[in-house]
């Protein structure tokens, strides 16, 4: 809602789609620095970076949730004249699951949406990596038994291994 009560559109293809965006990887920097020294979950995939990433798209789209965003950081790189291996980053998300962690703490809103990044590593093979949900609540009122950490665990476990198995 805005500040007058009315609920505020976001027009694809205009300045506020844009704030919209820049605000949301800002939000998503934020969150992934909050959690860089967790002990992160690392799964290989057989795929090639794009394909895990198209995968793991198909993926959660097919379970409902919404993608927010798609960062290839190796195109970055290039784009400044550097060169990085093949790495990208999915940004997405379900309300019915981010606000059960949001009903406990709202701060949980610093670290979601959810991200799982695909990389090659230095032997040219492909690792999904994400923040398991009990690292990634720390800090927060957010018991690690919680029914939510479970929910958010399973799901990226369920939505990383179907990744792989789409194409």
């Amino acid at each position: 809602m805005g500040r007058n009560g009315k609920r505020v559109v976001i027009g694809v293809g205009n300045w506020k789609w844009e704030h919209f965006m820049k605000n949301l990887l800002a939000t998503a920097l934020i969150g992934l620095s909050s959690t860089a020294m967790a002990e992160n979950v690392v799964k290989s995939s057989p795929l090639s970076v794009a394909e895990t990433i198209d995968g793991l798209e198909a993926a959660v789209t097919g379970a409902g949730a919404t993608v927010f965003a798609r960062v290839d950081h190796a195109a970055g790189a290039e784009s400044v004249g550097k060169s990085i291996p093949d790495a990208t980053l999915l940004i997405f998300g379900n309300p019915a699951l981010g606000t059960l962690a949001m009903e406990d703490d709202l701060r949980a809103g610093l670290v979601l949406p959810l991200r799982v990044l695909a990389y090659e590593d230095a032997d040219g093979n492909t690792q999904m990596t994400w923040t398991p949900a009990e690292d990634l609540f720390a800090g927060l009122d957010i018991a690690p038994d919680a029914e939510v950490v479970a929910k958010v665990n399973g799901a990226l476990n369920a939505l990383t291994d179907k990744a792989m198995s789409a194409n």
